[in-house]
């Protein structure tokens, strides 16, 4: 079964069923959890540096609580928040998921198709493609 999982989140509800969804695998197996949440950021000039719309205490925060909603539901679970630049992130999960030797990937997925997903890249997508365990796409 699947004794480490990872879940990527962001702030959509999307992101909260597949937290459900992490928390039901590892009760199932009586696995663990690591919640990643990467911070997105765009570059901008070199004089402004680059943007972000949430600090790093909101991430922290948010993925916290999401943690402790874990660990009150019975499952041991990390949490983890980091920065990369935008377009980037399938690529960060996907070593997350390899750098903890998970079992299984869990993320959302916004809906959008395979050539929507090709064209803007999104990030389910993208893990899809670059990992060689299997991947939980939620909706």
């Amino acid at each position: 079964m699947y004794d480490k999982i990872l879940v990527a989140v962001d702030h959509s509800e999307i992101s909260d069923r597949a937290v459900l969804a992490a928390r039901d695998l590892a009760l199932l197996s009586k696995g663990e959890v690591w919640v990643l949440h990467l911070r997105e950021r765009e570059m901008a000039t070199r004089a402004t540096g680059s943007i972000a719309d949430e600090t790093m205490d909101e991430a922290s925060a948010s993925v916290a609580a999401i943690v402790d909603k874990l660990t009150a539901a019975g499952v041991t679970a990390h949490g983890e928040v980091r920065n990369t630049l935008f377009g980037y992130a399938g690529r960060e999960i996907v070593d997350d998921a390899t750098q903890h030797g998970v079992d299984v990937i869990v993320m959302g997925s916004r809906g959008r198709g395979d050539l929507t997903g090709l064209i803007l890249g999104s990030t389910a997508h993208k893990v899809i493609h670059l990992t060689d365990r299997p991947v939980l796409i939620v909706r």
